[in-house]
């Protein structure tokens, strides 16, 4: 018999006098738990994602409309010294609008190869979701997001968050707006790791610079 043999056989053994029951699984156990820790304005949850995201070594940007956010995120691409950048398919053409002709936009393409997602210096999107407790964006996908590779190859990711209809407090907020069905990725902060030694290293398996705009955050 294999191991698994072995612990199905158990597991059959241990619920041989137990009654079925028919009760649906999200039924089965009472889900009466927090939503979210403590009570806060919505001026209080989006300080508290600034925070946060900071906390993780996030470049946390405002501005209060599109106009500004042209310009806001022309100058991001220039002090970086961006010469390309990665373009959802959805994304809003008026956040861009400042970047002029010497950045050369990059299409998200399905043919596009890790190498060649790697020569681009920026990636611009939206989001999801934005989770205040724990800092955290979230993706799934849709057309101003991208395929999930275009914010987990290219150095440098800007990303839009709209406050306040994209901003909630905690993760079970966030999973009570998500569809599972779609490639949800979930970033808190910049990449980085501290695997080995306990040294922390950043930019291994995602971008090594992340910068927040909230949008609407007067």
């Amino acid at each position: 018999m294999s191991d698994r043999d072995v612990i199905l056989g158990r597991v059959r053994r241990a619920l041989a006098d137990v009654t079925p029951d028919g009760t649906p699984y999200e039924a089965a156990l009472p889900r009466d738990y927090l939503r979210e820790h403590g009570e806060r304005s919505l001026a209080r949850t989006v300080e508290l994602l600034a925070e946060n995201l900071a906390d993780y070594r996030a470049l946390v940007h405002r501005c209060a409309g599109v106009p500004e956010l042209s310009s806001l995120i022309a100058g991001l691409l220039t002090g970086r010294g961006a010469r390309s950048v990665l373009v959802p398919p959805g994304l809003d053409g008026a956040w861009l609008a400042d970047t002029g002709a010497e950045v050369t936009r990059v299409a998200d393409e399905a043919a596009s190869t890790a190498a060649e997602l790697d020569r681009v210096d920026s990636v611009v999107t939206g989001c999801a979701v934005a989770v205040a407790e724990t800092g955290t964006l979230v993706l799934d996908g849709s057309p101003d997001q991208g395929r999930r590779r275009i914010t987990l190859i290219p150095d440098h990711h800007i990303c839009v968050v709209r406050v306040p209809e994209q901003v909630v407090g905690s993760v079970p907020q966030a999973v009570a707006r998500l569809d599972p069905r779609r490639p949800l990725t979930w970033i808190s902060g910049p990449s980085a790791t501290s695997d080995i030694e306990l040294n922390r290293v950043e930019g291994v398996h995602g971008p090594r610079t992340l910068e927040v705009v909230l949008l609407g955050d007067a």
